[in-house]
């Protein structure tokens, strides 16, 4: 199992937030992690990645408990986070930010170049500040600069944020494709069915907790999943 969660608990002052999440990620898989806002979400993946410490719980990457080590050395355990909104570096070109994300990696400028045919889009304008990129070619720097680090685990943070609905897609497609370089994917999403189309299975969490979990097919429908996102008295509307 690349990555467990066990009973995992955190949060914020002496507001916990997550309470008791257990999942697991194999190898080569999508998973996805569904709620509306202030589910819990983006404080699950900043605890896998010791930006927020647990405060019990454990948590194991390729077997090892990691739970007790500090954020820098996710690095090391070949895990990497695309933050919410990508936080890249808007005032250096767009190649100055992928060899920041391959500062770990001895291969880092025979990486730049696998990375460039991957998003070829980025080669165009590898002297341009990051700045003054669209939104979607944002998304797609903040995802090359991650593989970069040659993660085996890429947790991903509302990759959709802010995106219209035809960069969205086109960003999803090549979160899919990420299989092909070996890559496992962890994605937290609002967007349910963008999410739902390209994972193998979803877990479903509500006010830190974990209400449902199963294949991607088998949840496309459930009214669960809806519920999640549009309250108890939710009418038939999700497409």
């Amino acid at each position: 199992m690349l990555l467990q969660v066990r009973n995992l608990k955190c949060g914020y002052g002496s507001l916990e937030v997550v309470h008791g999440v257990s999942l697991h990620v194999r190898a080569g898989e999508i998973v996805g992690i569904l709620g509306g806002n202030g589910a819990g979400k983006t404080s699950l993946l900043k605890s896998i990645v010791g930006l927020l410490p647990p405060w019990g719980g454990e948590i194991r990457v390729s077997g090892r408990p990691t739970q007790r080590e500090p954020a820098w050395r996710s690095i090391s355990n070949s895990v990497v986070l695309v933050p919410e909104g990508k936080q890249i570096f808007a005032d250096m070109t767009v190649r100055e930010n992928l060899l920041v994300g391959g500062f770990h990696n001895p291969d880092r400028k025979m990486d730049l170049e696998l990375v460039l045919d991957r998003f070829p889009r980025l080669g165009e304008r590898l002297g341009q500040m990051a700045g003054t990129l669209s939104g979607g070619e944002q998304q797609m720097l903040a995802l090359g600069r991650a593989l970069m680090a040659r993660p085996k685990l890429l947790l991903l943070d509302e990759p959709s944020m802010g995106l219209a609905p035809l960069i969205v897609k086109e960003v999803f497609e090549e979160i899919q494709k990420l299989r092909d370089l070996g890559v496992t994917v962890l994605i937290v999403e609002q967007n349910a069915m963008a999410t739902l189309r390209i994972a193998d299975r979803v877990y479903v969490l509500e006010t830190g907790e974990i209400i449902l979990a199963g294949d991607s097919a088998d949840l496309l429908h459930h009214p669960e999943v809806k519920r999640a996102y549009l309250g108890k008295g939710y009418k038939e509307v999700w497409e």
